[in-house]
């Protein structure tokens, strides 16, 4: 099932925006192998079953400091369409598994690669995380109230500016590859992907309609009619009038259409005024009065909601933007399409728990695998 059914991908083990390029590939029908460290050198970080982004996925334990585990994965590599791993500038070709050496055996290949700060540069060999991508790419510099930046969870660089412009890179290889015959390497880094997401902001700034100053601008919370607001009972909700009709149908449903110092809303000196205004009106209702009056109108409104009850919005109710497979509640894969759908077709597998499973598919007989086994290159 899905777009990229009969895929076959390598997924080196790893944590973060790797992993979750593996499960988007997965969720649109790629054949997913992850090959994972002996169980003794890798703790789990969490309930492998409960692990939603290894989900589509199937396990193969390979011990990779093993030369005998090395030349398995070179001999997978040459019956695989993609390989993706996430590590650290040079560990791969340390190893004997960089892109020349795969390649070599597989020259149609796409060779992926995720890293923070990218395979060259001052800080490439550096060690980071989704909050320090996000600050060097100028993306969290410009998040969250005047005051102090706010950290957007881990979405803005490990897997917004990371696991999707993996994801694109490499299926956009692969349709090279298809085209011509030659694989090449995909080298997605985390500061470049987040720098990529701010385009059009670097588009405003050049034209006049940004600044640098954090609540300063028409998206960052320093309009009035682009912000969120707390409720009568404690609750969140989100207004984003942009275009003149939104903002005059908003006016009108908050009863204030009559109030003048309003309506020069564009004026970047009446942001002050409206967002106090608006932030005294929204605390006369609940959110569930406001989204009585609001919800499904175009004063571009939706209730602020955590993950505890996105899942039972009727909206997502009605989409079926969440799943839930044996027990664990999780998103629906996407996008969506209309011939070839992707599915949750696998769950998250245990370290090793398809070890032979795979090998067999990939040509190796049982006296093969238990080969492998008694040099300790795989572990069964």
């Amino acid at each position: 099932m899905g777009p990229l059914a009969g895929l076959k991908v390598i997924e080196m083990q790893g944590l973060g925006p790797a992993p979750f390029c593996g499960m988007m590939l997965g969720d649109m029908g790629a054949d997913v192998v992850r090959i994972d460290r002996p169980v003794s050198a890798h703790t789990p970080l969490m309930d492998e079953r409960k692990d939603v982004m290894q989900r589509n996925k199937r396990s193969l334990v390979l011990d990779l400091k093993n030369p005998a585990g090395v030349e398995l994965l070179l001999e997978l590599v040459a019956k695989s369409d993609v390989l993706i791993e996430g590590f650290r500038p040079g560990v791969m070709e340390r190893l004997g598994m960089g892109p020349e050496a795969c390649l070599k055996r597989n020259p149609k290949l796409v060779f992926g690669r995720m890293t923070g700060f990218g395979q060259t540069g001052p800080y490439a060999k550096a060690a980071g995380h989704d909050i320090n991508y996000a600050a060097l790419s100028g993306a969290l510099g410009q998040i969250g109230p005047s005051a102090r930046p706010v950290i957007p969870l881990n979405l803005v660089a490990d897997f917004g500016g990371g696991g999707m412009y993996l994801a694109f890179g490499v299926v956009a290889a692969v349709f090279h590859a298809l085209k011509t015959g030659e694989g090449q390497v995909v080298d997605a880094t985390m500061v470049d992907g987040a720098a990529s997401l701010t385009s059009i902001f670097y588009g405003l700034r050049a034209s006049g309609l940004w600044t640098d100053k954090r609540e300063d601008n028409f998206l960052d919370g320093g309009a009035g009619h682009y912000n969120v607001y707390e409720t009568k009972d404690g609750q969140w909700i989100s207004i984003g009038a942009l275009e003149p009709q939104f903002y005059r149908e908003l006016l009108q449903r908050l009863g204030l259409e009559n109030e003048k110092d309003l309506h020069d809303y564009e004026n970047k000196a009446t942001w002050k005024r409206t967002g106090e205004r608006f932030t005294e009106v929204f605390k006369t209702k609940t959110r569930d009065e406001w989204d009585a009056l609001l919800a499904s109108t175009d004063v571009c409104y939706a209730p602020i909601l955590n993950f505890g009850d996105a899942h039972l919005h009727p909206h997502n109710v009605a989409r079926e933007t969440f799943a839930t497979r044996d027990g664990v509640l999780q998103p629906s894969p996407a996008p969506r399409f209309s011939k070839t759908p992707g599915a949750l077709q696998r769950l998250p597998p245990r370290i090793g728990e398809q070890t032979r499973e795979v090998l067999e598919e990939y040509g190796f007989d049982a006296a093969a695998v238990e080969k492998l086994a008694a040099v300790k290159a795989i572990k069964l």
